[in-house]
C-alpha cells in the first residue's frame, strides 16, 4: 500500500533506509523504520545532493540552507569519532571555515577541522549553518 500525503501526492520512500511507511509531521516527512526527516517534493534536502537551475551541485543542512565552501556551522547531532582516538563530537560544536567536497567517503560531503578533533569529514545532515 502506497502512503499519500494531505494533497493527495505519493508519499516517496525513505531516502536513508527505502522504507515505504513515511509519515507527514508538520512541513517534513518522517520515517518512523530509521527516524530520517526530509522535506517532501521540494528537491533534495537535508544533506542530500541535488542540481540547481545551472547545473551546479546543491548541498543543503540538516534544516534545508545551502551550504556553500567558507560557511560555519554547528552540529545539530551528536557524532561518534572512530579511529584514532574515538571519542564522540558534541551537540552545539561550532566548525568554521567549511569546505564542501565531492568525493567523501560514502555520503560525507563536508571537509571541516573540528575543534579537539581535527581534520574530518561531516555529512551536511548533522549540521546546521550559522547566519
Amino acid at each position: 500500500m502506497t502512503e499519500t500525503t494531505e494533497t493527495g501526492t505519493e508519499m516517496p520512500p525513505c531516502p536513508e533506509c527505502g522504507s515505504e511507511y513515511a509519515y507527514e509531521s508538520g512541513a517534513l516527512l518522517v520515517c518512523p523504520m530509521c527516524g530520517h526527516e526530509w522535506a517532501p517534493a521540494d528537491g533534495p534536502v537535508n544533506g542530500t545532493d541535488g542540481d540547481s537551475a545551472d547545473g551546479e551541485r546543491v548541498v543543503r543542512d540538516a534544516v534545508g540552507n545551502v551550504l556553500s565552501d567558507g560557511d560555519t556551522v554547528t552540529l545539530v547531532k551528536s557524532v561518534k569519532v572512530s579511529g584514532g582516538g574515538g571519542g564522540a563530537i558534541k551537540v552545539g560544536t561550532k566548525v568554521t571555515g567549511i569546505r564542501l567536497i565531492t568525493d567523501g567517503v560514502g555520503d560525507h560531503d563536508i571537509d571541516a577541522r573540528v575543534p579537539g578533533f581535527g581534520k574530518l569529514q561531516l555529512k551536511s545532515s548533522v549540521v546546521k549553518r550559522v547566519s
